[in-house]
């Protein structure tokens, strides 16, 4: 039996994707969980795992296409009994599994999967013996990691509610379904995705992939509450002129910009730490950091203490940690501390969330961060370590620069920027000295806090960076 894989939802508010390189050709017999796919959205580059094990029928996209969710992307040959070999699997490990969920298990397992389900999910029961029955001709969005927990607990993910976005299965629903407290949590679903009906753009030299792609993908204006278009010169008047398109990473970050500029009135507020002591105490603890992660790499430098001391403002100072929510007139204030870090890529800026900076120890900060990086940069990064972000700093030291004024990452309230340390004169006890001086820059939302606020919790930032005894007294 043939079976059509369509591109799956890839986190809320991806509609779209570019295909950066397909790593299968027809005829080529995979594995599941294989990487068939890597494509470009609006946030980061990702890999597509195979949702089957079988022979590649047919490729139907190409390198630089531009796809929205739901297209088709390759089709199977999956044979005559492979369809059901999920659900076979699956019956043959329920037995092994725990009592407390064998007659789940046999529930779901037993029956033969149908090759087409007419609705994309169909319930029957509730609470914890909830039956979850999705289209299996359409892949059930869930991470590699997911998939093999389910396959070693003996679960079918076709029978399971996704608690994620778009619903997405999480590794918690596994664990929850498996101990037989799922809950039912399934929402109506949409349907299928409709493949793009627009007419295809002039395909124009990537300047910096060097590949032929789509086009840039129209105007940026919509939704930004612009009434007319903006009037250009013909810039080829005076002289040769090259348009590329503006397109995904690249086009969201220019679109996030116009809202959070055109939403949010930016107010920054300057200061300065001095990181002397701090700085000369960071070498003696760089070899333990790298011998207990087991990698040179990981090092607890200024930025890991500059989260720590975020969190610990935020704490503090919870309307730099809120949202506004403008349809509805309310505050939105977070009780959880995620930190998002601002990196530089060859896409753009990317900015991936470290969750839960407050409960985490500097050591457990530095190897995170170092993998966040990492991982960002080779544009592998994955989609839910890029959202669910409260605050953001970002970090221009390594570049260089004496200041800035960062834009706030819409819809949150504040971001610090934090330019080159350097040593300067400064004066202590009276005396001139020479010290390790930070530039720090907040910029943040002056309709949910005020000019003497932001210095309250940038000098709350200072004097932890500052004072290191103080610090790890919090």
């Amino acid at each position: 039996m043939t079976v059509d894989f369509k591109l799956p939802d890839l986190g809320e508010g991806i509609h779209e994707a570019e295909i950066i390189a397909v790593k299968v050709k027809e005829g080529d017999t995979i594995k599941e969980d294989q990487p068939i796919l890597e494509v470009e959205t609006d946030k980061a580059v990702v890999e597509i795992p195979s949702p089957y094990g079988g022979t590649i029928a047919k490729v139907h996209v190409t390198a630089g296409q531009l796809v929205t969710v739901g297209s088709v992307m390759v089709s199977y040959n999956l044979g005559t009994d492979k369809a059901a070999a999920p659900a076979q699997a699956s019956a043959q490990s329920a037995a092994a599994a725990p009592a407390a969920t064998a007659s789940t298990q046999a529930a779901t397992s037993s029956r033969p999967a149908p090759a087409v389900v007419p609705a994309q999910l169909v319930a029957a029961g509730n609470g914890k013996n909830a039956v979850i029955e999705r289209d299996r001709s359409r892949p059930v969005p869930a991470t590699p990691a997911t998939r093999r927990l389910a396959r070693e607990l003996g679960i079918d993910l076709y029978t399971v509610a996704g608690s994620g976005p778009a619903g997405r299965v999480l590794k918690e629903d596994i664990m929850a379904y498996a101990a037989g407290t799922l809950e039912s949590r399934m929402q109506a679903s949409t349907g299928p995705g409709k493949t793009s009906t627009a007419p295809a753009q002039p395909s124009m030299k990537d300047k910096f992939g060097g590949t032929e792609v789509a086009g840039g993908g129209g105007p940026l204006r919509s939704g930004m509450g612009t009434a007319e278009a903006v009037e250009y010169p013909d810039f080829a008047k005076y002289g040769p002129v090259e348009r590329l398109p503006l397109k995904s990473i690249r086009r969201k970050i220019a679109m996030n910009m116009t809202q959070a500029w055109t939403h949010i009135p930016h107010v920054t507020h300057y200061d300065e730490a001095d990181v002397t002591a701090l700085s000369a105490a960071i070498p003696k603890y760089e070899a333990e950091f790298a011998k207990r992660a087991g990698n040179p790499k990981v090092r607890p430098t200024l930025t890991v203490f500059a989260l720590k001391a975020i969190a610990s403002a935020l704490e503090k100072y919870p309307q730099f940690n809120s949202s506004l929510d403008e349809n509805t007139g309310e505050i939105v204030v977070k009780h959880y501390f995620n930190i998002g870090v601002a990196v530089a890529t060859e896409r753009g800026l990317i900015v991936p969330v470290i969750k839960d900076v407050d409960k985490k120890s500097f050591f457990d900060i530095a190897v995170e961060l170092q993998e966040i990086a990492e991982k960002t940069r080779t544009g592998k990064i994955e989609l839910e370590r890029l959202s669910g972000g409260t605050f953001t700093l970002t970090n221009i030291g390594a570049i260089g620069g004496t200041s800035m004024s960062p834009m706030i990452n819409f819809p949150e309230a504040a971001i610090l920027g934090m330019a080159r340390a350097s040593q300067k004169p400064i004066v202590k006890d009276g005396q001139i000295a020479v010290g390790t001086i930070l530039p720090l820059a907040l910029s943040f939302d002056h309709r949910l806090a005020d000019g003497a606020e932001a210095a309250y919790f940038v000098r709350h930032v200072v004097e932890r960076l500052e004072d290191p005894i103080k610090f790890l007294l919090g």
